[in-house]
């Protein structure tokens, strides 16, 4: 078979990983992390701790496991994990959401946005609005239901969005507004304007909203908003949101997603024939560390703030020019100065050169925009800070 159909094809191209003669490139995340492996270079490129997590949560997987969590958890989730998501948003934001009924454990925070793009996307007229730069599973995510991707930039220093560029992306096509806030890849908070007019052209337009709130307690200067929050948000918003990344835990694979019963009912709905359940012995984990002390909450901020900060003065001695992020894994970079004004290029050869992996911000544009982003460069802080200090060196070294 020379050419096998199916939306695989469509899934490939829409990651921007379909060449014109119908070969599959890996993604950047991949092929990065092999050339860490091959040349002995320091991973600042897929977003991975090399920590483990609170002990707490450690000991209750292993718990589970010796007390028999080893089969098939219920469909929906295990009613502790369900109950502690409940009150973990009443305890941080004053959200009222019933375990029973508007709760879904998923395979991570990647299928809860895929099942939920399967459910609500009806045809090849939908449309999907998204921020670009924007993780790079949304993208293949849309492609693979069928629908429109259409990107909103951010655009340095602030990666804010202007709010007319976004009125004009959103109409009556738009089935889905789709946010990520903490945003990977530019570390941008989005402000309360920005939120306020997602939720007033949702409704002008009869939108779902999607949020992807998986940095939600690794916002740096202020706390999380979530824009269910927002009036006239919740009735139409699924907060998607996981454990991997609060409790540096990323191969646990444990995420959720909460909204309004009806539609939560439309994306079990496909998530149940997607992975059905998974993680049985870590769902009572997680809900052990949902119900950790504020202090644990506010001091993973603290910390990974200041290991961007380490970050950040090195890559700024290294004679990069630095956007602080405000929250997130992800310190983005300009390395134009540096001979990087094409960034993958810069990317490929940085392993060999310096010592260092990281990932050209072009991996989370669509191809017509990326020669607007061609010298930015992405550098992850969620690593120990001796290891951060050596990447800092290193990139001195190169750079002097």
């Amino acid at each position: 078979m020379s050419v096998i159909p199916g939306a695989w094809r469509r899934t490939a191209a829409g990651a921007g990983l379909l060449a014109a003669d119908g070969t599959v490139a890996p993604t950047i995340f991949a092929e990065m992390s092999a050339a860490a492996a091959r040349t002995g270079a320091i991973n600042l490129g897929q977003g991975f701790p090399d920590e483990d997590g609170p002990s707490e949560v450690l000991e209750a997987a292993r718990s589970a496991i010796a007390h028999g969590a080893n089969q098939y958890p219920p469909g929906r989730g295990i009613p502790n994990l369900l109950a502690a998501i409940s009150e973990h948003q009443q305890r941080f934001y004053g959200l009222d959401v019933d375990p029973a009924d508007e709760v879904i454990v998923t395979a991570g925070a990647t299928e809860a946005l895929t099942a939920t793009l399967l459910a609500l996307i009806d045809g090849p007229d939908d449309e999907v609005v998204v921020f670009e730069p924007y993780y790079d599973s949304y993208a293949a995510a849309v492609a693979l239901a069928g629908a429109r991707l259409r990107t909103v930039p951010l655009r340095a220093p602030d990666f804010q969005p202007d709010l007319d560029q976004l009125a004009a992306s959103v109409t009556d096509r738009t089935r889905i507004i789709l946010i990520n806030d903490p945003h990977n890849p530019t570390g941008a908070v989005f402000g309360r304007d920005v939120l306020e007019e997602v939720v007033r052209l949702a409704a002008r337009h009869d939108a779902v909203i999607v949020t992807d709130e998986v940095y939600e307690h690794l916002a740096f200067h202020a706390p999380h908003t979530p824009i269910a929050t927002l009036p006239g948000a919740a009735e139409r918003t699924l907060t998607i949101s996981s454990a991997g990344k609060t409790f540096s835990a990323t191969g646990w694979k444990i995420g959720w997603v909460h909204g309004p019963a009806d539609l939560i009912t439309a994306v079990l709905t496909v998530k149940q024939y997607l992975t059905y359940v998974n993680g049985s012995a870590f769902q009572p984990a997680v809900a052990v560390g949902l119900r950790l002390p504020d202090s644990y909450f506010t001091d993973a901020a603290t910390a990974l703030a200041r290991k961007h900060e380490i970050l950040g003065e090195g890559l700024r001695t290294a004679g990069f020019t630095v956007y602080a992020p405000q929250g997130g894994y992800f310190t983005v970079a300009d390395a134009t100065a540096l001979g990087g004004a094409d960034a993958a290029a810069f990317c490929r050869s940085l392993p060999e050169r310096a010592g260092v992996v990281a990932i050209p911000l072009t991996a989370f544009v669509s191809e017509p925009h990326r020669h607007e982003y061609s010298g930015l460069v992405r550098f992850a802080a969620c690593k120990r800070v001796d290891v951060l200090e050596e990447a800092a060196s290193r990139l001195a070294r190169f750079s002097a």
